[in-house]
């Protein structure tokens, strides 16, 4: 089992560490974590179908395509795939996340992707199996290791959000590059994901994913 997030030994590393974090902290209070999904493959199913979606939009997708199971319990892999595209499409997804769907179903029919294959992969190894799924990148990846398994040292480079709070709070004239994020994000590991959660929180912003 890979480092998972403390809030209480983050805060104070970040306090230490950083005093950009130490205001934000002490402005909005202990970082929140939002619940996991009740299983990876019902997490990865959001992920797919939030992507370029407010979230109004998307969770009423969501709740159409989780209402598709005749169990009344959210849909397996295997029901998934026995889905027509007319169902799906109907519930609202587009036609590339219908092979998305389709795709993540097949990793986790296939035994590639499930429930216990994470526990033991490194941050890296997750992400690299991730990427094998159609319709899944490295910013959906990594906030699956944020928020679903709750990694504790997880720093999305590219997220815009994550790159705005850094521009305003750090004194920089434009966005930030990757490398300048890291660099920023330096003194924040090993608790990373928890600096994240407060630079989202700094520009209102749900945590995404």
């Amino acid at each position: 089992m890979r480092n998972l997030i403390d809030v209480e030994a983050a805060e104070a590393h970040l306090r230490a560490a950083d005093p950009v974090l130490a205001h934000l902290i002490e402005r909005h209070g202990p970082a929140q974590i939002r619940p996991a999904a009740e299983n990876p493959f019902m997490a990865l199913c959001r992920s797919i179908t939030y992507q370029q979606l407010s979230g109004r939009a998307a969770g009423a997708i969501f709740g159409r395509f989780a209402a598709l199971s005749p169990t009344g319990t959210f849909p397996n892999a295997n029901e998934v795939l026995a889905f027509s595209d007319d169902q799906m499409r109907v519930a609202g997804q587009s036609r590339q996340k219908v092979a998305a769907l389709r795709s993540l179903a097949e990793h986790f029919t296939s035994g590639d992707l499930g429930d216990h294959v994470f526990e033991d992969m490194d941050d890296e190894a997750v992400i690299e199996r991730l990427l094998q799924v159609r319709g899944i990148g490295r910013w959906s990846a990594e906030m699956f290791l944020l928020i679903q398994l709750q990694r504790a040292d997880i720093l999305p480079v590219n997220d815009l959000a994550i790159n705005r709070a850094i521009m305003q709070h750090y004194g920089l004239g434009s966005m930030p590059k990757p490398a300048e994020v890291r660099r920023a994000g330096e003194p924040w590991h090993p608790w990373a994901s928890v600096a994240c959660l407060h630079l989202w929180r700094s520009q209102h912003v749900e945590v995404p994913g």
